[in-house]
């Protein structure tokens, strides 16, 4: 199972889980971003995200393929959100499924550091005031 997606729909963190358990699969590390409260001492409003769809799945696709050359990993999710996002809402989703633990963690990081990386997708705090 592989689910790479871009949305502006909120995602539901239990049912993508649930997807990538598998009897092959001893861990699954997950990463969730949220859009924070404060940055930088200033209070936040909202958080803009703009994606160029099908430039930015394609990115996530080679990030994916990648992440399975470099780690033992059995299944990759990835859903990331785009428009006008309040405090607290979920932005990122990154699920790792893998045979153990220490391999899932490392692919996690890795995904999440590519992705910030990324051009096709821009973030933009809104603050109050």
């Amino acid at each position: 199972m592989v689910m790479l997606k871009i949305t502006y729909d909120d995602f539901s963190i239990d049912e993508i889980v649930q997807k990538v358990k598998a009897k092959e699969i001893g861990a699954i590390v997950s990463f969730i971003g949220i859009v924070r409260g404060k940055s930088n001492g200033v209070d936040v409003d909202k958080f803009e995200v703009q994606a160029q769809k099908e430039m930015a799945l394609k990115q996530m696709e080679k990030i994916r393929a990648e992440t399975f050359l470099k780690f033992e990993v059995n299944k990759i999710a990835i859903v990331q959100r785009i428009g006008s996002l309040e405090v607290s809402e979920n932005i990122l989703l990154i699920v790792v499924g893998a045979p153990h633990r220490d391999e899932a963690f490392k692919a996690c990081r890795h995904i999440l550091t590519q992705m910030k990386k990324m051009g096709p997708i821009w973030e933009k705090e809104v603050f109050k005031g």
